[in-house]
């Protein structure tokens, strides 16, 4: 199969990702962390705040900042006991157990890794894996590395007026074990709500930050000690207690053109032991083919793009009210934060809530990356569409949400939902009882004429940082959203008309009230 019909099926005919007689055997499940074996460790303080609000001046961080930073961002947060009723003829119920990270994951199954950079007090300088089963720092390659990073992000950052920085990267086989081909489009969304948790709570613990999504993938695997047929960076975010305006530069036109295989020869190879649990690991060709097809080999092949602005649909714009951005703290948003299936409930949903709503995450969305440069338009990419239901004072209707006028246009008159519970895979929501059914929408060919393959996995990646801004901006309201890819794109196209306007459903976000389900939960912090 060549890579972009690959493409094209993972999102319009998602039945072909995964083989119909594909069995998983959940007796050989890999773990949802990765575990080192061997190496220097340095435990982290589990002593972490319980409330964090926004600083307004970026700070310096020791390493008991940094563990607390890196709990809030992928730890192991919380733990539940859940009581599911089996068939009704039996009378039994299945309690199920789940240790809880506080962003969503794709069958939970977490298929990212966190690996950091660091130079801080109380800490050597080097390259450590986060253990996120056991919050601590494995140390992987010990020194100071700024040159070889900026070199790798092609002299587009001033490594040493960081702290450090944090990569993202992908682990195949965490959920290829289950989903088959499919994990191609999961991996990008999840490395994505990942990074959308970073940024927000980088804003919190006062670091100021920024997003590469081009680097050089073979010199950056190479210095953390990563086989790229098994694992491998998607995205780079340094981190600094210097505003991001003073080190977040756009590449020098005199730069010197810099190669993968020149940086690689100035490190040895190192290898680390480490335990994924299955005793046999399945191939899986084409996620390697995609991954090796993404990879920027030169910093000639680094790209900017052109700011442009959504055009606005024809069709009646409702004004939404003036609200204040929302200032919540996050650390109760996450708590509270919840999917809810059969969970939802029907509910009152007034015309201030939906616009605090979308407000908040689409102005938090705003972010430093290396696609937009000095501009932050994002929002550019990707957009958020919507049908709504019983919304105080909004006709019902599928409406594309007008972030600059802080308006609804109106696409499409009338209640959509009965089609939108057609165009579900799984029927495991009953969107008969959820006013807000969002789509976030970007390019239909993913981004492919610009960044080529590597497109693909940058637009699941921002689609994912908006998912989780909308999760996060929700849970502070009080009400939870479940995304979803269970469903046809084409039939939601039709909804919004995005076909002829070049643009594609790319992710399904439930929202509304929901009544929380019996369980027992408890904090895993100090």
């Amino acid at each position: 199969m060549n890579l972009e019909a690959f493409l094209h099926d993972l999102h319009f005919e998602a039945d072909r990702a995964r083989p119909p007689d594909w069995e998983v055997d959940w007796t050989d499940a890999p773990l949802p962390y990765k575990l080192y074996r061997g190496l220097p460790a340095v435990p982290l303080s589990l002593e972490v705040p319980l409330s964090l609000e926004e600083r307004e001046a970026p700070a310096a961080p020791g390493l008991r900042g940094i563990g607390h930073f890196l709990w809030y961002v992928f730890g192991y947060t919380q733990f539940y006991q859940s009581v599911f009723a089996g068939d009704a003829a039996e009378q039994e119920a299945a309690a199920v157990q789940m240790c809880r990270r506080f962003v969503p994951s794709g069958g939970a199954l977490y298929p990212n890794e966190l690996y950091v950079y660091l130079k801080i007090e109380d800490l050597p300088a080097g390259v450590y894996h986060y253990d996120a089963a056991r919050h601590r720092l494995v140390l992987l390659r010990e020194g100071h590395f700024d040159s070889y990073l900026a070199r790798a992000l092609g002299n587009r950052c001033d490594v040493s007026a960081c702290f450090g920085a944090v990569f993202v990267s992908t682990l195949f086989w965490k959920n290829f074990f289950k989903y088959h081909n499919f994990a191609y489009r999961l991996q990008g969304l999840d490395a994505g709500v990942l990074i959308g948790q970073l940024l927000e709570t980088a804003k919190r613990f006062g670091f100021a930050s920024g997003v590469y999504f081009q680097f050089l993938d073979r010199a950056v695997n190479h210095l953390l000690g990563l086989s790229e047929r098994e694992e491998s960076v998607y995205a780079v975010i340094p981190l600094s207690a210097e505003p991001s305006t003073a080190w977040f530069a756009d590449r020098p036109d005199d730069a010197r053109e810099i190669d993968d295989a020149e940086l690689c020869r100035e490190l040895s190879a190192v290898r680390h032991e480490h335990y994924v649990r299955s005793r046999k690991v399945a191939a899986y060709p084409m996620l390697i083919r995609m991954n090796e097809a993404s990879m920027l080999a030169s910093t000639r092949s680094f790209r900017q793009l052109r700011e442009e602005k959504n055009v606005d649909e024809e069709g009646r714009a409702v004004a939404l009210p003036r609200v204040k951005r929302l200032s919540y703290d996050l650390a109760s948003a996450c708590r509270k934060r919840f999917s809810p299936e059969a969970d939802f409930v029907r509910g009152h949903v007034s015309q201030s809530q939906l616009a605090a709503l979308l407000q908040e995450a689409t102005a938090s969305f705003r972010y430093r990356n290396d696609l937009d440069g000095a501009h932050e338009q994002p929002g550019c990419r990707v957009s958020l569409y919507g049908c709504l239901h019983g919304v105080e004072g909004i006709p019902d209707g599928a409406y594309h949400y007008d972030s600059d006028a802080n308006a609804l246009r109106r696409v499409r008159p009338g209640d959509h939902r009965f089609r939108l519970q057609q165009a579900m895979s799984l029927h495991n929501i009953n969107l008969f009882q959820i006013p807000l059914c969002l789509h976030v929408a970007g390019d239909r060919n993913h981004l492919i004429t610009e960044l080529g393959y590597r497109g693909y996995r940058i637009q699941q990646m921002e689609a994912g940082m908006l998912v989780q801004r909308l999760l996060l901006a929700a849970s502070a309201i009080g009400m939870g959203g479940h995304p979803l890819l269970g469903f046809d794109a084409n039939s939601c196209d039709e909804i919004y008309n995005l076909a002829p306007q070049g643009k594609t459903s790319l992710i399904q976000i439930p929202v509304g009230p929901y009544r929380p389900r019996p369980r027992l939960g408890g904090s895993l912090h100090g």
